[in-house]
Protein backbone atom coordinates (compact mmCIF):
# COMPACT_ATOMS: atom_id res chain seq x y z
CA UNK A 1 0.00 0.00 0.00
CA UNK A 2 1.72 3.19 -1.00
CA UNK A 3 2.47 5.95 1.49
CA UNK A 4 1.96 9.24 1.98
CA UNK A 5 5.56 10.07 1.11
CA UNK A 6 5.09 8.07 -1.92
CA UNK A 7 1.89 9.66 -3.20
CA UNK A 8 3.56 13.14 -2.68
CA UNK A 9 6.10 12.17 -4.65
CA UNK A 10 4.19 10.85 -7.39
CA UNK A 11 2.02 14.33 -6.81
CA UNK A 12 5.47 15.89 -7.27
CA UNK A 13 6.50 14.15 -10.52
CA UNK A 14 3.19 14.10 -11.91
CA UNK A 15 3.11 18.36 -11.54
CA UNK A 16 6.53 18.32 -13.07
CA UNK A 17 5.78 16.83 -16.28
CA UNK A 18 2.80 19.30 -16.45
CA UNK A 19 4.27 22.37 -15.15
CA UNK A 20 8.46 23.62 -14.88
CA UNK A 21 9.51 22.84 -11.07
CA UNK A 22 9.11 26.36 -10.19
CA UNK A 23 5.66 26.83 -10.76
CA UNK A 24 5.25 23.96 -8.85
CA UNK A 25 3.18 24.80 -5.49
CA UNK A 26 3.54 22.67 -2.49
CA UNK A 27 0.01 23.19 -1.38
CA UNK A 28 -0.78 22.39 -4.97
CA UNK A 29 1.25 18.72 -4.25
CA UNK A 30 -0.23 18.01 -1.18
CA UNK A 31 -3.70 18.36 -2.67
CA UNK A 32 -3.44 15.99 -5.56
CA UNK A 33 -1.57 13.52 -2.91
CA UNK A 34 -5.04 13.54 -0.72
CA UNK A 35 -2.49 15.02 2.10
CA UNK A 36 -2.29 18.32 4.21
CA UNK A 37 0.24 20.28 3.55
CA UNK A 38 1.85 20.16 7.17
CA UNK A 39 2.48 16.04 6.20
CA UNK A 40 4.23 17.43 3.01
CA UNK A 41 6.65 19.86 5.15
CA UNK A 42 6.79 17.13 7.87
CA UNK A 43 8.23 14.96 5.13
CA UNK A 44 10.38 16.70 3.06
CA UNK A 45 11.13 20.18 5.26
CA UNK A 46 11.01 22.47 1.80
CA UNK A 47 10.54 22.48 -1.26
CA UNK A 48 14.14 21.79 -1.97
CA UNK A 49 13.62 18.85 0.02
CA UNK A 50 11.41 17.46 -1.81
CA UNK A 51 13.27 17.86 -5.44
CA UNK A 52 16.01 15.65 -3.68
CA UNK A 53 13.34 13.39 -2.42
CA UNK A 54 12.35 13.07 -5.98
CA UNK A 55 15.82 12.92 -7.41
CA UNK A 56 16.78 10.33 -5.28
CA UNK A 57 13.67 8.18 -5.93
CA UNK A 58 14.48 8.66 -9.56
CA UNK A 59 18.06 6.67 -8.90
CA UNK A 60 16.85 4.36 -6.83
CA UNK A 61 13.76 3.18 -9.70
CA UNK A 62 16.84 3.26 -11.69
CA UNK A 63 18.64 1.00 -10.48
CA UNK A 64 16.00 -0.99 -9.07
CA UNK A 65 15.12 -1.73 -12.68
CA UNK A 66 18.72 -2.76 -13.88
CA UNK A 67 18.67 -5.79 -11.27
CA UNK A 68 14.97 -6.73 -12.89
CA UNK A 69 16.77 -6.85 -16.15
CA UNK A 70 19.70 -8.79 -14.86
CA UNK A 71 17.20 -11.25 -13.60
CA UNK A 72 15.53 -12.40 -16.26
CA UNK A 73 16.58 -16.11 -17.66
CA UNK A 74 18.83 -14.90 -20.59
CA UNK A 75 22.21 -15.91 -21.08
CA UNK A 76 24.20 -13.23 -19.27
CA UNK A 77 25.28 -11.28 -22.13
CA UNK A 78 21.95 -11.04 -23.49
CA UNK A 79 21.08 -9.42 -20.56
CA UNK A 80 23.92 -6.63 -20.36
CA UNK A 81 22.68 -5.35 -24.10
CA UNK A 82 19.15 -5.50 -22.27
CA UNK A 83 20.42 -3.59 -19.66
CA UNK A 84 21.73 -0.85 -22.17
CA UNK A 85 18.33 -0.95 -24.44
CA UNK A 86 16.30 -0.17 -21.17
CA UNK A 87 18.58 2.26 -19.87
CA UNK A 88 18.28 4.27 -23.30
CA UNK A 89 14.27 3.76 -23.00
CA UNK A 90 13.82 4.58 -19.67
CA UNK A 91 16.19 7.65 -20.14
CA UNK A 92 13.76 8.84 -22.96
CA UNK A 93 10.67 7.86 -21.43
CA UNK A 94 11.60 10.17 -18.17
CA UNK A 95 13.43 13.44 -18.30
CA UNK A 96 14.60 13.39 -14.60
CA UNK A 97 16.34 9.80 -14.81
CA UNK A 98 17.77 11.40 -18.17
CA UNK A 99 19.21 14.56 -16.26
CA UNK A 100 20.35 12.43 -13.65
CA UNK A 101 22.02 10.44 -16.26
CA UNK A 102 23.52 13.31 -17.78
CA UNK A 103 24.06 16.01 -15.72
CA UNK A 104 21.81 18.41 -18.29
CA UNK A 105 18.81 19.65 -15.95
CA UNK A 106 16.73 22.00 -18.02
CA UNK A 107 14.35 24.87 -16.15
CA UNK A 108 11.54 22.62 -16.24
CA UNK A 109 13.11 19.65 -13.83
CA UNK A 110 13.15 20.17 -9.94
CA UNK A 111 17.47 20.30 -10.01
CA UNK A 112 18.29 19.10 -6.57
CA UNK A 113 20.38 21.38 -4.33
CA UNK A 114 22.50 20.26 -1.48
CA UNK A 115 21.27 20.43 1.95
CA UNK A 116 22.18 23.58 3.47
CA UNK A 117 25.47 23.14 5.75
CA UNK A 118 24.67 22.98 9.07
CA UNK A 119 20.96 22.46 8.22
CA UNK A 120 18.74 19.97 10.79
CA UNK A 121 18.78 16.32 10.23
CA UNK A 122 15.77 15.60 9.21
CA UNK A 123 13.69 12.98 11.46
CA UNK A 124 12.15 10.95 8.35
CA UNK A 125 15.47 8.56 7.65
CA UNK A 126 14.35 8.22 4.45
CA UNK A 127 14.48 12.30 3.80
CA UNK A 128 17.72 12.02 5.45
CA UNK A 129 19.25 9.87 2.46
CA UNK A 130 17.79 12.29 0.05
CA UNK A 131 19.20 14.88 1.63
CA UNK A 132 22.56 13.32 1.65
CA UNK A 133 22.84 13.94 -1.97
CA UNK A 134 21.96 12.23 -5.06
CA UNK A 135 24.38 10.79 -7.19
CA UNK A 136 26.21 12.47 -9.50
CA UNK A 137 25.74 10.75 -13.53
CA UNK A 138 29.49 8.91 -12.85
CA UNK A 139 28.06 7.31 -10.04
CA UNK A 140 24.72 6.77 -10.64
CA UNK A 141 26.27 4.89 -14.17
CA UNK A 142 29.01 3.43 -12.52
CA UNK A 143 26.42 1.39 -10.07
CA UNK A 144 24.82 0.25 -12.66
CA UNK A 145 27.80 -1.00 -14.11
CA UNK A 146 28.67 -2.83 -11.07
CA UNK A 147 25.68 -4.62 -10.90
CA UNK A 148 25.65 -5.56 -14.31
CA UNK A 149 29.37 -6.32 -14.26
CA UNK A 150 28.18 -8.88 -10.88
CA UNK A 151 25.76 -10.47 -12.85
CA UNK A 152 27.85 -11.31 -15.69
CA UNK A 153 30.40 -12.82 -13.69
CA UNK A 154 28.19 -14.95 -11.30
CA UNK A 155 26.19 -16.04 -14.78
CA UNK A 156 29.20 -18.08 -15.47
CA UNK A 157 30.21 -18.29 -19.16
CA UNK A 158 33.49 -17.97 -18.16
CA UNK A 159 33.37 -14.69 -16.97
CA UNK A 160 33.56 -15.59 -13.43
CA UNK A 161 37.61 -16.07 -14.15
CA UNK A 162 37.82 -12.60 -16.01
CA UNK A 163 36.14 -10.00 -13.72
CA UNK A 164 38.21 -7.45 -14.67
CA UNK A 165 37.79 -8.09 -18.12
CA UNK A 166 33.56 -8.22 -17.66
CA UNK A 167 33.72 -5.13 -15.60
CA UNK A 168 35.83 -3.55 -18.76
CA UNK A 169 33.12 -4.73 -21.26
CA UNK A 170 30.06 -3.33 -18.95
CA UNK A 171 31.90 -0.52 -18.65
CA UNK A 172 32.10 -0.04 -22.66
CA UNK A 173 28.33 -1.01 -23.04
CA UNK A 174 26.90 1.17 -20.77
CA UNK A 175 28.86 4.19 -21.69
CA UNK A 176 27.63 3.54 -25.27
CA UNK A 177 24.12 3.57 -23.41
CA UNK A 178 24.63 6.56 -22.25
CA UNK A 179 26.45 8.49 -25.65
CA UNK A 180 22.81 6.91 -27.19
CA UNK A 181 21.17 8.64 -24.45
CA UNK A 182 23.23 12.15 -25.25
CA UNK A 183 22.41 11.37 -29.09
CA UNK A 184 18.84 9.79 -29.96
CA UNK A 185 18.98 7.79 -32.88
CA UNK A 186 17.16 9.02 -35.93
CA UNK A 187 13.12 8.50 -36.29
CA UNK A 188 12.45 8.10 -39.79
CA UNK A 189 9.19 10.01 -41.03
CA UNK A 190 5.92 8.55 -41.86
CA UNK A 191 6.58 8.16 -45.42
CA UNK A 192 10.07 8.60 -45.71
CA UNK A 193 11.06 4.63 -45.96
CA UNK A 194 12.42 3.78 -49.18
CA UNK A 195 10.63 1.66 -51.87
CA UNK A 196 13.22 -0.83 -52.57
CA UNK A 197 13.23 -4.07 -50.32
CA UNK A 198 17.40 -3.00 -49.94
CA UNK A 199 16.58 0.05 -48.32
CA UNK A 200 13.48 -0.82 -46.33
CA UNK A 201 15.85 -3.43 -44.77
CA UNK A 202 18.27 -0.43 -43.64
CA UNK A 203 15.42 1.57 -42.42
CA UNK A 204 13.69 -1.55 -40.71
CA UNK A 205 12.29 -1.15 -37.20
CA UNK A 206 14.26 -2.65 -34.02
CA UNK A 207 12.36 -6.26 -33.24
CA UNK A 208 10.43 -3.60 -30.39
CA UNK A 209 9.74 -0.76 -28.97
CA UNK A 210 13.24 -0.31 -27.65
CA UNK A 211 14.56 2.77 -29.36
CA UNK A 212 17.99 1.13 -30.05
CA UNK A 213 18.99 -0.22 -33.18
CA UNK A 214 19.88 -3.51 -34.03
CA UNK A 215 22.92 -2.34 -35.16
CA UNK A 216 23.89 -0.80 -31.79
CA UNK A 217 22.89 -4.14 -30.21
CA UNK A 218 25.43 -5.99 -32.73
CA UNK A 219 27.97 -3.48 -31.51
CA UNK A 220 27.39 -4.47 -27.88
CA UNK A 221 27.79 -8.50 -28.86
CA UNK A 222 30.94 -8.23 -30.25
CA UNK A 223 32.29 -5.98 -27.61
CA UNK A 224 31.92 -9.53 -25.39
CA UNK A 225 33.97 -10.83 -28.16
CA UNK A 226 36.66 -8.35 -27.96
CA UNK A 227 38.82 -7.98 -25.35
CA UNK A 228 38.73 -4.16 -24.99
CA UNK A 229 41.19 -2.91 -23.63
CA UNK A 230 41.33 1.03 -22.19
CA UNK A 231 43.97 2.81 -20.28
CA UNK A 232 40.76 4.38 -18.50
CA UNK A 233 39.21 2.21 -15.77
CA UNK A 234 36.21 4.59 -14.36
CA UNK A 235 33.50 6.47 -15.87
CA UNK A 236 34.32 9.97 -16.83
Amino acid sequence: MPTARDALLDAALTAVALLPWSAVRMVDVASAAGVSRQTLYNEFGSKEGLARALARREADVYLRGVERVLARPAPPERNVAAVAEWTVAEAGARPLLRALLTGCWGERLPAPRPARAGARASAVPAQRRADAGVPSPTDLLGQARDRVATALVAGGGGWGENAERALRCCEVVMRLALSYVVAPGTTVAAGAVPANAAARDQWAEPESWRPITPTITSVIETIFKVDTMSPRKTMP
